[in-house]
């Protein structure tokens, strides 16, 4: 099986954390948001992905290449024309007829799909929300989708597009893909991806939907912490060397390479490769690789790559390599 995986999102409202790192390699619960997604396909029977990649896009190849055994094609999105236009730009790298998985790069999901690949139906994630106006939506009969619409001001339903998808007919896929761009058809100034899908309705692909049972959104800072306590909740503490100066309140996720000395950590903290903690107390937090923290109490808090964090109680959102010292004058 083969999944389409569009990563070429820049990421503004997760900044300052993606000046330096592109969104899917944002870290939550102990590895990139990308890392979450593979290993979640993986199972499946995906065994080759199509990068979409834009923005620092050789840091999220580099980044596959060195850490799943997986074929990659990749391919580069020069402009944000929205996700219609990253998905036809990999027609060369899909043969005729052949199925494929289509995941967005930015949001964790998790779902059946290995029941939904033996079905053979081109189909949809969905998940009811509370706010469907805000998402695409689809309308069914059945479980057959009848309509889809891209945030409608009126939604017939409250089930959301989640970002999974399933095409059987791949070649009518980026023919409706190819007509909406060849018709200059767009929505916010892009191409959607559920008018393409319409097209492909009306044509006479028959189209289901599956439920998704975990939608975990990690598009800014407040969703990306709520991300990785859920995450961290469910696959339980990753255990740390026995310190009798450091205490663990579980769950977290502390990476074998970090070091730390004199400090409470926990719950729901995330801390990465080479991270240096000393003298503090950090809860619902996320330091990333190689960061310096010292003298705090931290919490709420996302601290970037290299950054250096001393002093006093905080709730920061730092950046890579950014400094942030406070001291009693």
């Amino acid at each position: 099986m083969k999944a389409i995986l569009p990563v070429a999102g820049v990421g503004s409202r997760l900044r300052p954390q993606t000046h330096t790192v592109p969104k899917a390699l944002v870290h939550v619960a102990g590895k990139p948001i990308l890392g979450h997604i593979l290993d979640s396909l993986q199972p499946a029977g995906v065994d080759e992905v199509v990068l979409v990649v834009g923005y620092l896009g050789e840091k999220i190849v580099d980044y596959v290449k060195n850490t799943y055994d997986l074929k990659i094609q990749v391919v580069e999105q020069e402009e944000r024309l929205g996700l219609g236009h990253a998905i036809f730009l990999t027609k060369d790298c899909v043969q005729a007829d052949e199925p494929i998985l289509i995941v967005l790069g930015d949001t964790i999901v998790q779902a059946d799909l290995e029941s939904v690949l033996q079905r053979g139906i081109t189909s949809i994630g969905v998940r009811e929300v509370d706010n469907p106006s805000s998402f695409g939506v689809v309308q069914l009969e059945g479980n057959r989708i009848t309509k889809l619409m891209e945030k409608p001001k009126q939604p017939p339903t409250n089930l959301a597009v989640v970002g999974v998808y399933y095409i059987k007919n791949s070649d009518l896929l980026f023919h409706s893909l190819a007509g909406i761009i060849a018709e200059d058809i767009r929505m916010g100034g892009e191409f959607q991806l559920t008018d393409c899908l319409q097209r492909m309705i009306d044509a006479g692909e028959p189209m289901e939907v599956f439920n998704v049972e975990d939608w975990l959104d990690c598009g800014n800072p407040e969703t990306l912490l709520a991300t990785n306590r859920y995450l961290l909740a469910a696959n339980g503490y990753t255990p740390f060397a026995n310190r009798s100066d450091v205490i663990i309140v579980p769950p977290v996720y502390i990476d074998p390479a970090a070091t730390l000395e004199n400090c409470l950590i926990g719950p729901y903290v995330s801390i990465a490769n080479g991270a240096q903690i000393s003298n503090a107390l950090i809860r619902d937090s996320i330091v990333n690789e190689g960061a310096y923290v010292s003298d705090i109490l931290l919490e709420h808090s996302l601290v970037g790559d290299k950054a250096v964090v001393q002093g006093r109680f905080s709730r920061l959102n730092i950046g890579d390599s950014s400094q942030i010292i406070t001291a009693e004058l």
